[in-house]
C-alpha cells in the first residue's frame, strides 16, 4: 500500500493531514480495500523521512474515525471500505446561550451538508477547555472556537497563557476564532469578531439624540459571574460618559434597594437585571421610554415583542461570516455588525 501514499513536501497542509488525506482517497477510489494492512509507522516514517509522531498522529485519528484499527502484534488493518467524505469542524463556545447558539446554528447552515459540525461547550473553564482540545486536536478538520473564560474570583479573562499555547498549536489553516479578538493568537487564520469598546461607544452614539434627556446613566455590569462579561464593554461605556459630560454609575445588579429616580437611563446586559428594573419603573408608576429609559444588550423576540430598546451584535451574521471564508479558505479578519435598534422603552 506505501506505494499509493502521496506527500507534497511543499505543500501548506500539515504532514500528518496528508496522511491521512491519502489514505482515504486511496480507500476511496479502491486502491485499498477492507482488511487491507497498512504500513507500519517506523516504515511509513522512514520511507518518507518523518517524526514518528508525525505517522502516531494521523494513524490516531484514523482510529477515532474507525477507518482503521489495530490488531495487538499484528498491525494496523483498513477496517470500512465506504468513507464518510463530510469535513469535521470541533465547534467550541463559552456557553450554551441563545446567541452563542444563532452564531452555532447560522454556520451550520451556511456551511452546508458536506461538512459535520460537532458543538461542546466549556463554560468558561480553562481546564475544561484544555482537557477538550487536548483530546480533539488530531480529530478534526476545522477548530471554531469562542474564547472567554472567567478566573478563580469570576472575573472575565480573554485568554491564557495554557490556552494560548494549546491553540497556537494548532494548523491554522483550520483555526476559526470567534466573537473576542482579545486572545493573543498570531497568523493567518479565520476570525469573526467583535470589538466591544468601540461597539459599545458607537450604538450610543447613535442613541445619543434620545440619551440627552436623560439626567444619569447606570450600566449594571455583573463584575463576578459564573459567565461572566468582557471588561472592555465597561470601558467603553466609562468613556462614552466622560467624553460626553454624562453623569454616570456602575452597578453590579438591580437589586430591592436599588433606587429608580425620573429622567434615569439603565444599561442592563442580563436578563434578570432588565426584568428587575421594568418593575420598578411600574411599581413607581413611571412611564418607560418617558420617565425611565432601559437599554438591553443583544437582541431577542420577547424583547422585540416588548418594545426594549437594544443595543447588539449580529450574531447569525457573524456565523455565516465565518463559514463563508471557509467554504471559500479566504484567512481573513472581519468585524461583525453592531447596530442600535430603537423602541419605545428610550
Amino acid at each position: 500500500m506505501i506505494e499509493f501514499i502521496k506527500l507534497d513536501a511543499n505543500s501548506m497542509v500539515p504532514k500528518y493531514m496528508q496522511i491521512i488525506d491519502s489514505i482515504i482517497y486511496n480507500i476511496t477510489v479502491g486502491n485499498v480495500k477492507i482488511g487491507d494492512k497498512i504500513p507500519s509507522i517506523n516504515k511509513l516514517s522512514e520511507e518518507f523521512y518523518l517524526s514518528r509522531d508525525t505517522v502516531e498522529r494521523a494513524y490516531s485519528v484514523l482510529k477515532k474515525r474507525k477507518v482503521v484499527v489495530s490488531v495487538h502484534g499484528k498491525g494496523t488493518y483498513v477496517s470500512q471500505n465506504q468513507i464518510n467524505s463530510k469535513q469535521n469542524v470541533l465547534f467550541l463556545v463559552n456557553k450554551l446561550s441563545t446567541f452563542k447558539m444563532k452564531v452555532y446554528d447560522s454556520f451550520v447552515k451556511e456551511i452546508g451538508d458536506n461538512y459535520q459540525v460537532d458543538l461542546h461547550s466549556y463554560h468558561c473553564d480553562e481546564s475544561l477547555f484544555l482537557e477538550l482540545l487536548t483530546k480533539y486536536k488530531s480529530t478534526y478538520d476545522y477548530y471554531v472556537i469562542v474564547p472567554h473564560f472567567r478566573s478563580k474570583t469570576l472575573l472575565h479573562k480573554n485568554s491564557t497563557d495554557k490556552v494560548s499555547a494549546i491553540i497556537n498549536d494548532l494548523p491554522k489553516n483550520n483555526l476559526v476564532l470567534l466573537d473576542n479578538k482579545e486572545h493573543n493568537i498570531k497568523g493567518d487564520f479565520i476570525e469573526v469578531s467583535q470589538d466591544y469598546e468601540k461597539d459599545i461607544i458607537s450604538a450610543l452614539e447613535a442613541a445619543k439624540k434620545k440619551i440627552v434627556k436623560y439626567n444619569k446613566l447606570t450600566l449594571v455590569y455583573p463584575k463576578s459571574t459564573f459567565y461572566p462579561y468582557p471588561r472592555k464593554i465597561l470601558t467603553g461605556f466609562k468613556k462614552y460618559c466622560t467624553q460626553n459630560n454624562f453623569k454616570f454609575e456602575i452597578i453590579e445588579e438591580v437589586s430591592n434597594e436599588t433606587p429608580v429616580d425620573s429622567k434615569s437611563l439603565f444599561i442592563t446586559i442580563e436578563e434578570n437585571d432588565l426584568v428587575n428594573i421594568v418593575n420598578k419603573v411600574r411599581a413607581n408608576n413611571y412611564i418607560l421610554g418617558k420617565d425611565v429609559g432601559v437599554i438591553s444588550y443583544n437582541d431577542t423576540p420577547l424583547k422585540q415583542l416588548l418594545g426594549i430598546t437594544v443595543i447588539t451584535s449580529d450574531f447569525i451574521s457573524m456565523g455565516s461570516q465565518a463559514a463563508k471564508m471557509v467554504l471559500k479558505n479566504k484567512k481573513e479578519k472581519q468585524k461583525t455588525p453592531f447596530n442600535f435598534i430603537d423602541r419605545e422603552s428610550l
